[in-house]
């Protein structure tokens, strides 16, 4: 079957903009929520011929679960059906009837911005729930018959100490979360988060490779799966808990992205929507695409591509037309040195060279 099997739906929406953060988010606009979606379903429909058999959706921000609940519901009806449909929620928006509304409207999967349980920490980050209101997201969501919750967890925030990741982790755990993704705090330059702890993020570079091990250690000893090299999922025999939609970016797929600073990669073409939400608005609501920048993607881009997304997975990457991005001579150095385990169609990091991750993958590209 031709077409993306991934759809990405983006809303912007924030009640307030963390100091770390650099994605398309917008503060202020609650009056504009309702032609937000016209324009989303707008944009659906002039794509729609590019999506095959729609198997994920995920609804991504910004602060999805601000939206206002009508335009939300509205939005959610219009999308199409998928085997797994994520919304992702800040803790302090999830309320008995928005659990409800998600619900009723098919996601199925919740992915919660929880990021720590220390106080201290959660204020460093500018984030508004406190650790109870993440137990309380969990539990609402679980009172509403939601059965594949994942937490967001930062590590290597100003601050914080290896006994307070060591708690965070053992606060997560004890919620059983079908999946956590646990992160390295990456404040980009320029955001008014560097500017403030720059000093602090430095000191704390030092400490990551370590954090790394110790979320890894206790995360797997803890019956999880570390399926990709920042998630983990628990062991079910019944379902498979990785995240899907993510699965799919991480394996090459097409993906279709709508909504204001959406990525879309759909057959040997990629492109952004432009960030403007003015803009982005005014094009829709004219019945044209919105503005785009489009991303060159020769065939070498999309092998290496390919090569350092693959890689970072627990499962062996097929070969089949990747050779040429290789460097042979790396691989076989790599190879001795214990950190790549190579078969002769197939390509994996052993355990040591994942927690060395992307300098490994590097050393392997042409």
């Amino acid at each position: 079957m031709t077409g993306a099997h991934h759809l990405y739906v983006h809303l912007p929406f924030c009640a307030h903009r963390c100091g770390y953060c650099d994605f398309v988010t917008v503060v202020g606009w609650d009056h504009h929520h309702g032609a937000y979606v016209d324009a989303l379903l707008t944009e659906l429909e002039l794509e729609r011929d590019l999506l095959g058999g729609v198997e994920t959706v995920f609804l991504g921000g910004g602060t999805p679960t601000v939206t206002e609940p009508a335009a939300l519901a509205r939005l959610l009806a219009g999308l199409p059906h998928a085997g797994e449909t994520t919304i992702e929620a800040n803790p302090e928006t999830v309320t008995p009837d928005l659990a409800a509304l998600l619900r009723e409207h098919g996601v199925n999967r919740v992915s919660l911005g929880a990021q720590s349980f220390q106080p201290h920490l959660l204020e460093m980050l500018e984030r508004r729930a406190r650790p109870e209101d993440v137990r309380a997201a969990v539990w609402t969501l679980r009172e509403a018959g939601f059965d594949n919750v994942s937490l967001d967890l930062i590590y290597g925030i100003p601050g914080q100490s290896a006994a307070d990741l060591e708690r965070d982790l053992d606060e997560a755990i004890a919620l059983e979360p079908e999946h956590l993704s646990c992160y390295e705090l990456e404040a980009k330059p320029g955001t008014r988060f560097t500017h403030a702890h720059g000093e602090e993020l430095e000191r704390q570079a030092d400490a990551m490779e370590d954090y790394f091990e110790r979320v890894v250690e206790v995360l797997t000893g803890a019956g999880y799966r570390w399926y990709e090299t920042a998630n983990f999922c628990r062991a079910d025999d019944a379902r498979d808990l990785r995240a899907h939609h993510n699965l799919g970016y991480w394996l090459g797929r097409d993906y279709l992205g709508i909504g204001v600073g959406a990525v879309s990669t759909v057959a040997g073409a990629r492109w952004r929507n432009a960030p403007s939400l003015p803009r982005y608005l005014a094009a829709v609501q004219g019945g044209e695409r919105p503005q785009r920048e489009l991303e060159p993607l020769d065939g070498a881009t999309q092998a290496r591509e390919r090569i350092l997304l693959g890689l970072r997975l627990d499962e062996p990457l097929p070969l089949a037309g990747l050779g040429a991005a290789l460097d042979h001579d790396a691989l076989a150095r790599l190879t001795r040195q214990g950190l790549v385990a190579a078969a002769h169609d197939t390509l994996a990091l052993t355990r040591r060279g994942r927690f060395l991750g992307g300098g490994v993958t590097a050393d392997l590209l042409v």
